[in-house]
């Protein structure tokens, strides 16, 4: 399988600008490619993995990634895939995002030998670009018919973009251009919803350089949630790559949870497993759906990636107690972490079981608390509790600390008892 056909069977690419050309560099030459990530956040997300694992896929074909991030682009904003205009990032802000950003990329990419990865900065050229020069060297090659024809435009044109967000397409183009005559980089490798930015940029090579050196768009599907909604940086359950921002326990349970009709196309895009390894875990969901083996393999090598193998451990650990084992063998750093996102409340006595759940929210009623005590349905600390007079206790409390409830057999509760 050459290269081209792995990235259709991965389902990494969508938009090609030329497949007779995308066949030929791909396959049989050594190309110097692109993709870039703006400074919008802090860090990188989930989503981004399908960047970073298609760039690897790339670099191991023999291609040369230069990968960009976007201190200039971030200050504008990206109207791609956006139905209002974003929040403008302070200078400061940008470059102080981009430098988290180039730290973390540097985690994941290859950066030795003839095609190890180049990392830049577009504030780098695109701060020193004055307004005449701008708009004669560079806005002269564009119509407005053609820049609004482009989809990031056209959707927001009812509700209204300003010029700042009009003219990004230009800037993203005056980086490909840029990254072309400094280090002959002759493919764009983004997202879908960058494909206008994308085939701006091939416009302007075009229509600036007179020479013969092919150049390349490519564009991969977006990475989506179950919901069909795109992973992004807002919302409550963003899956940041930082893992002071997203514990890695919470990256292994989403991906855990994965539908069986989703797992394969997730392997596929975010791992580097074979199609070989990727077939047999196919057939594994077909035959034998209950073990999960495919979205285990997921979230074991999505963490092993990110975070490694130790701290996959931690939170295959973690699960094992939870779900299999017992929440006594549980660390107070693995509690902490294992219970971070779940309902939790604080108590300063003894209280009576009864009492705590109705008082911790774990039942609406001392009615409905009694007949799930009754029917075993509630555990404290791993022990079933069938006793209506049972005393929840500090003394029988985690490192004098945590009381852990469950509901049936997977909703938890945390309760943490203040110090007297």
């Amino acid at each position: 399988m050459n290269l081209y056909e792995e990235l259709i069977y991965r389902g990494l690419i969508k938009d090609v600008s030329n497949e007779d050309i995308a066949k030929d560099l791909l396959n049989n030459k050594k190309s110097t490619f692109y993709c870039g990530f703006d400074p919008t956040a802090d860090s990188l997300h989930v989503g981004h993995l399908v960047q970073i694992i298609r760039a690897l896929l790339m670099q191991k074909h023999g291609h040369k990634p230069i990968v960009l991030v976007g201190g200039a682009t971030g200050l504008i904003g990206d109207p791609s895939g956006k139905k209002t205009e974003r929040q403008l990032l302070t200078l400061d802000k940008s470059l102080e995002n981009a430098e988290s950003i180039k730290k973390q990329l540097e985690k994941y990419l290859d950066f030795d030998g003839d095609n190890g990865t180049i990392l830049v900065n577009n504030y780098d050229w695109i701060s020193k670009i004055n307004m005449i020069e701008f708009l004669r060297d560079y806005g002269k090659n564009f119509s407005i018919n053609y820049m609004l024809a482009k989809e990031s435009v056209a959707s927001r044109i009812d509700n209204g973009i300003s010029y700042t967000e009009f003219s990004y397409m230009l800037i993203q183009a005056i980086d490909f251009l840029h990254l072309y005559k400094k280090y002959d980089c002759n493919i764009q490798f983004g997202g879908s919803e960058q494909w206008g930015n994308i085939t701006a940029g091939l416009e302007l090579i075009r229509k600036t350089c007179n020479d013969d050196l092919p150049v390349l768009g490519l564009s991969s599907p977006l990475l989506v949630k179950a919901d069909g909604s795109k992973f992004g940086k807002t919302g409550t359950e963003t899956l940041w790559i930082d893992i002071n921002k997203t514990s890695a326990y919470a990256i292994y349970q989403y991906f855990l949870n994965t539908s069986d009709d989703e797992v394969i196309s997730f392997l596929k895009m975010l791992t580097l497993l074979d199609k070989e390894t990727i077939e047999k875990l196919e057939q594994e969901v077909l035959i034998n759906p209950e073990k999960r083996a495919a979205q285990k393999e997921l979230a074991k090598e999505i963490i092993i990636f990110l975070h490694g193998e130790k701290e996959y451990k931690k939170v295959e650990k973690i699960t094992n107690c939870l779900f299999i084992g017992t929440v006594l063998a549980l660390s107070e750093e693995e509690i902490e972490i294992a219970f971070s996102d779940v309902p939790s409340s604080e108590i300063d006595q003894d209280l009576n079981i009864v009492d705590l759940l109705v008082e911790s929210n774990v039942t609406k009623s001392k009615r409905e608390a009694r007949e799930l005590i009754t029917s075993n349905a509630i555990t404290v600390n791993d022990k079933i509790i069938n006793d209506l007079e049972y005393i929840v206790s500090v003394k029988e409390a985690l490192y004098n600390k945590y009381t852990i409830i469950r509901r049936g057999k997977k909703k938890f509760y945390l309760i943490k008892h203040k110090k007297r």
